[in-house]
């Protein structure tokens, strides 16, 4: 169990790609690490095939201190996400706290909102690859992409890569 003691916050919102969630939620835990899930509010969240989520707590109830990273599912929820200031403010701080920033597909608008890719590697779907440039981000066609304490990926396809690379910065 590499990240036994290690606590994960992963974002929800409605419309999100359930798997781009579930799969790095149940993976995580099954490396020892305590995972909860922030929303805009303590609900059950509908995903992109109608799958429900539930969230532990809202973003206004998320601390910084207490966790080790934060992931980013993709799908149309980042859009929707990256509208709630109290989310985007916890990004900031996740990133500067110099803790894991994690994002998959579509979710690479929420660092975007957040200001923090300037001069930064990233990778996310083929349709944002203009949002990420324009945001300074220098984009990179792979199946993840890790500088600093970001960790881009493109789709549900990368979740393996995604994952190992999530599970080997939390054990460094």
């Amino acid at each position: 169990m590499k990240l036994k003691g290690k606590k994960v916050l992963i974002f929800v919102e409605d419309l999100v790609e359930e798997i781009e969630l579930l799969y790095p939620k149940y993976r995580l835990i099954e490396e020892g690490a305590e995972v909860k899930i922030a929303g805009p509010e303590i609900k059950i969240f509908k995903g992109k095939n109608g799958y429900p989520i539930k969230s532990d707590l809202s973003f206004d109830d998320a601390k910084v201190e207490n966790f080790d990273a934060l992931v980013i599912p993709g799908g149309y929820a980042p859009d929707r996400i990256r509208r709630n200031k109290t989310a985007i403010e916890l990004t900031k701080k996740f990133y500067e706290s110099g803790k894991v920033v994690a994002f998959i597909c579509h979710a690479g608008w929420v660092p975007i909102s957040a200001g923090i890719l300037k001069g930064k590697k990233v990778t996310g779907f083929f349709s944002i690859k203009d949002d990420l440039i324009n945001a300074g981000a220098e984009f990179i066609d792979s199946e993840v992409v890790v500088d600093g304490n970001l960790i881009s990926s493109r789709n549900p396809d990368d979740l393996p890569a995604f994952c190992k690379a999530i599970i080997s910065a939390l054990s460094d």
